[in-house]
């Protein structure tokens, strides 16, 4: 049987050498990927959004794991859906042996927005219970269409 190469983990193999590649590679740089980034965990600073169409409207669901309701926006405005999330995170750790203290801290904030035209403001509904954010947004009700009249 043929070796076969997983292209994902072997990126040695399956990159082709060449300065324009190179240019690219600014995002593999510790600071995207680092323990210490802000963003860590959320996957290229980002969170995961799933938007279905239910026939009577809309419903959005966003995985935000570790942020609490507090530090949510959610806003509509031009039939735009923006959400943000903002995540601080701290660390104390204490050494009373050597009298070393140490403190880190890290804060982000990632922001996402959807085109969702057609909506009824004034029923959009939100609630955010273990890490996800579900809103569900009903469509306007249909204006009925001109009657055509004929003519004898």
């Amino acid at each position: 049987m043929f070796g076969l190469v997983p292209f994902g983990s072997r990126h040695d193999l399956a990159k082709k050498e060449d300065g324009f590649d190179r240019l690219f590679d600014i995002f593999n740089e510790p600071f995207f990927s680092s323990e210490f980034s802000p963003f860590k965990g959320w996957g290229a600073a980002s969170f995961k959004v799933d938007v279905k169409d239910t026939g009577s409207g809309y419903e959005l669901t966003a995985d935000l794991p570790g942020v609490q309701k507090e530090d949510i926006s959610l806003r509509y405005e031009n039939n735009y859906l923006t959400i943000e999330a903002k995540k601080d995170e701290a660390t104390n750790e204490k050494d009373d042996q050597n009298g070393y203290i140490r403190r880190e801290r890290s804060v982000g904030s990632v922001t996402r927005s959807f085109y969702i035209d057609n909506i009824d403001e004034a029923k959009v509904s939100a609630e955010f219970k273990d890490g996800v954010l579900k809103v569900c947004m009903p469509k306007l009700a249909e204006a009925e269409k001109p009657k055509e009249i004929t003519i004898h």
